[in-house]
Order: C-alpha cells, then structure tokens, then sequence
C-alpha cells in the first residue's frame, strides 16, 4: 500500500500543482470528504472543489507553477513529502494581490492520509513568509532593518 499511497500523492502534485497538469483530476485524487490545514487559511479546504478552487489559485499566481518532490516517506494510511516549489508571479489573486513579476522558491512538507486510494486529510507546512518576502509584499529581515 505504501508505493500505491506515495503514487496518489505524486499525481496530486504532478497535476494539481505544476502549471503541465490538469486540474481535473482532483475528482480522482481527493475524496468526496476531503480537509486540508494549510497555515495560510483561516478556514480548513474542505471537499474536492475547494481543493481544486486551491490549486488553480496558485497555478493562476504563478503560470509557470513548478513543484518538485524531494523526498517521500510513507507508512500506514500516511505520506510525508518533502517538496520545492517555484514560479513567476504574474496573474492576479485575492491572497497575492496584483503581479509583480517576481520569482519565487519555497520549500514545505506535507503529511497526507490516504483512504481507499484517495487523499481525505492533508496538513502542509511550506514558507509563505519567505515567498511573500520574494514577492515584495512585506520586507526582508534587512530590508526591515534598513
């Protein structure tokens, strides 16, 4: 089960979240009953459309949206992944504002539950401070203190 939970994962980032895959399949990926914690939400993701609404979201921020896994770890109904992200931020959303042109790189890790061959729970951890200091939205520790 762990290389078959590891391979659901892998289609998830391959698809959802790189600017080369389709957003339509998060109806195979997610479960009907799907949350994501991620720390930049006040309120958890909740169901496939949500999930998708999230993706497309950061593939709209950044068109040529490019995520790497670095490494996998998988045991019981879990997958840990280590990841790396990049992209131009050069579309317009509601949580990043207007394009500035800016590239960004940004490392995290998720953790997945996986129940009957789909990804129900997701808790991702990744440097939205960092990414918003590469975006120009708030100041850098030295441009802070300069």
């Amino acid at each position: 089960m762990s290389e078959e939970n590891k391979a659901i994962v892998r289609r998830e980032v391959e698809e959802l979240f790189n600017h080369t895959g389709t957003l339509d399949a998060a109806e195979e990926v997610y479960g009907p009953d799907f949350v994501g914690h991620d720390p930049t939400r006040p309120e958890d993701i909740h169901g496939i459309e949500e999930a998708r609404q999230f993706a497309a979201g950061f593939r709209s921020a950044f068109p040529d949206l490019t995520c790497t896994i670095e490494d996998q770890v998988a045991e019981g109904d879990k997958v840990v992944t280590r990841w790396r992200t990049s992209g131009t931020h050069q579309g317009q959303t509601e949580e990043l504002g207007p394009p500035t042109g800016n590239r960004m790189e940004m490392t995290g890790i998720s953790i997945e539950r996986i129940s009957e061959g789909k990804v129900v729970e997701s808790w991702d951890n990744y440097d939205a401070m960092g990414m918003m200091q590469q975006l120009g939205h708030i100041p850098s520790p030295e441009e802070a203190q300069a």
